[in-house]
């Protein structure tokens, strides 16, 4: 085989695998997940969207893209741009994503399987905190336990479909439909195959329709208008936004060598910050919730020492 192919499937796998790991972490962790869709995903979608508007054109040659976007040669005319172009182009990061997020949701499945088989108490607080919501299921009162109730009413009376509406919108209460498919033995491919339809097909598609729609390039230029129209500090806030999509106009055309406004760099500066930020927060969930099952854990021993003196 051609060394060529041969580097271009192991970049397309690196590019899979980087997408589907991506989604792993934006689920899995029962509650800890890094929100990879608005700190990766999303500005991929975005770039890619502004990037056709300006463009007239998907056809991004390849590589740079999608590391590095630059107009093709051959530009389109103005117009011919729409909507599911786009979503096709970015159609497999998408995917990829989405199917990432189906398997970070197993663990709450596998886990809550096995403590149903093994009979043994598993230590962890979602699980117990379910265990309790059953045992006083009548007596709810309060907004957030009837939704969880009502999570898993749906998930245990419909089954599949119950499944599949539950992961085919945003839904932070998802983990709970894994716990109850897990407590109820709920098939694993019943569970599986419709969280994977519900996140990577149908969820998906929406989420990237959002994105798309958001970021199109008269709903841009009207937000860039109305931030400008905002009284005293609006022409200054405008600026930078004004610099940093000519600076994004210029890289596409490949024109980066005219230099680097100062709005991008300003940007940039707040946006490399902010994933700093959510990837220690990611990191501090983990260690916090590490720490606190620990602690469960010698409490429970110190506990039991105690009885048995």
């Amino acid at each position: 085989m051609d060394l060529k192919y041969v580097q271009r499937i192991e970049k397309q796998f690196l590019l899979y695998a980087y997408w589907i790991g991506l989604g792993i972490l934006s689920s899995v962790g029962l509650g800890t997940g890094l929100h990879t869709f608005l700190l990766y995903l999303g500005p991929h979608i975005a770039s890619v969207t502004l990037a056709a508007y300006e463009c007239n054109s998907v056809n991004f040659p390849e590589p740079p893209y999608p590391d590095q976007i630059i107009c093709p040669d051959e530009e389109g005319t103005e117009g011919t741009i729409s909507l599911w172009s786009i979503i096709s182009k970015v159609r497999i990061e998408a995917c990829m994503w989405g199917i990432g997020t189906a398997i970070g949701e197993l663990p709450p499945y596998f886990m809550a399987r096995a403590a149903r088989l093994s009979g043994a108490e598993p230590d962890d607080d979602e699980y117990q905190e379910f265990e309790e919501m059953l045992e006083h299921a009548e007596t709810a009162q309060d907004f957030a336990s009837r939704a969880k109730l009502a999570v898993q009413n749906l998930v245990q009376k419909v089954g599949f479909f119950g499944i599949l509406a539950c992961a085919s919108i945003p839904n932070p209460l998802f983990d709970l439909a894994g716990i109850t498919c897990g407590h109820f033995l709920v098939p694993f491919w019943t569970f599986f195959g419709a969280t994977l339809i519900g996140k990577a097909i149908i969820k998906m598609h929406i989420q990237k329709i959002f994105v798309i729609i958001t970021f199109s390039k008269h709903i841009v230029e009207q937000m860039v208008a109305f931030i400008g129209a905002v009284p005293g500090v609006g022409p200054s806030l405008q600026k930078p936004f004004q610099e940093y999509l000519e600076a994004q106009r210029q890289k596409l055309h490949h024109k980066s060598e005219m230099g680097t406004p100062q709005g991008e760099n300003w940007l940039s500066w707040m946006f490399e910050k902010l994933v700093v930020v959510m990837v220690c927060y990611f990191i501090l969930s983990i260690i916090n919730s590490m720490a606190q099952s620990y602690a469960k854990r010698m409490q429970q021993r110190l506990n039991s020492e105690e009885k048995t003196k």
